[in-house]
């Protein structure tokens, strides 16, 4: 299995000759990948996750297509009939030859008083979990985790303890695109101590790196 980061959140995975992308939103760079995807995971509707007009334009020029996310997302795309499906918490799922098992039901607190979104995260051929925007533990072990590094709903310590929480083997950093040169430099060292403390590997990919990861 190759895992490949692209732009902010977004990953591509892939398998022998398939492949699936997770959050192509609008800061992901993507479209070269969603041309040559088999499947669209969304984990849910923000922009930075969830690029509407680019997924369906990729739609439109591929019939072959179809996408798995939350219950707003689907119903934002529901003309698309039955190439959108939308899934949530305990899902068990085959995506173009994928297993892929659904995990998390909501985002992170943006507001006090403002409810949350729904949010729901993948676990990919028992290897690769993806959460989108939620710090979610899922209840079977995580071999690679995509392990979020900044945004406005999280601090540098939930990063530690979500770390300690899902105890992966190795972790890859997603949702970085707010961040400058300096900023990065500061989360890689959080990230690179948090794999320190579980004696694992943790890092930074840079947008367009892969990794090998072994079979599940």
């Amino acid at each position: 299995m190759r895992l490949t980061k692209l732009g902010h959140a977004c990953v591509q995975i892939t398998r022998d000759d398939r492949t699936i992308i997770i959050d192509p939103g609008s800061f992901s760079g993507a479209a070269g990948a969603l041309a040559a995807s088999d499947a669209v995971l969304i984990t849910h509707e923000h922009f930075d996750h969830f690029d509407a007009d680019g997924l369906r334009e990729a739609m439109a020029r591929r019939p072959a297509l179809e996408v798995w996310t939350s219950r707003v997302v689907a119903e934002s795309l529901a003309d698309l009939g039955g190439r959108v499906h939308q899934v949530g918490h305990g899902d068990a799922v085959t995506i173009a030859g994928f297993d892929v098992h659904v995990y998390g039901e909501e985002h992170e607190i943006l507001h006090p008083d403002v409810p949350p979104i729904p949010n729901v995260g993948f676990l990919v051929d028992g290897e690769v979990f993806h959460p989108g925007d939620a710090l979610t533990v899922p209840g079977e072990p995580v071999p690679t985790l995509c392990l979020p590094g900044n945004a406005p709903w999280m601090k540098i310590p939930e990063l530690y303890s979500y770390a300690r929480a899902v105890r992966p083997e190795r972790a890859f950093v997603v949702h970085d695109g707010l961040l400058n040169d300096i900023g990065l430099t500061v989360m890689g060292k959080h990230v690179s101590a948090a794999g320190e403390e579980l004696g694992k590997d943790f890092r930074r990919l840079e947008p367009g790196e892969s990794v090998e990861l072994g079979a599940a």
